[in-house]
C-alpha cells in the first residue's frame, strides 16, 4: 500500500485515494483538526487509527493503532512524505 502525506494541509492519500478523518473521528475523536505525523500526539493518533480502519476491521484497528502510531506515524518527518507499507507484515511482527 502506498501512503502519501501532504504536511500542509495535513492531507493523506492511500493508493492515491483521499483519506478522510471523519470515519476514524466517529470512533475516537483524538483530533478534531484532522491528521498530523512526526510526533506522538493526537493528530498522529487520528491518522494511525484512520489508516488501520482502511486496511483492517474496527476491532483490530482499535487494538493496534497506538502501537502503529509509535512504530510508524510518529517516526515520519514533519513534512511531505511517501512510503510503502506492508501492513500484514507489520501486524504479524507486532501482535501481542
Amino acid at each position: 500500500m502506498n501512503i502519501k502525506g501532504l504536511y500542509i494541509p495535513g492531507m493523506v492519500l492511500i493508493n492515491n485515494k483521499y483519506l478522510s478523518p471523519l470515519k476514524s473521528q466517529s470512533i475516537v475523536n483524538h483530533s478534531p483538526d484532522g491528521f498530523n505525523w512526526g510526533y506522538s500526539g493526537s493528530g498522529p493518533s487520528q491518522l494511525a487509527l484512520a489508516i488501520l480502519l482502511e486496511v483492517t476491521n474496527k476491532e483490530t484497528a482499535l487494538k493496534y493503532y497506538q502501537d502503529f502510531k509509535f512504530d510508524i506515524i510518529a517516526k515520519l518527518p514533519q513534512e511531505d512524505f511517501e512510503m510503502e507499507l506492508n501492513f500484514k507484515k507489520w501486524l504479524n511482527e507486532n501482535k501481542k
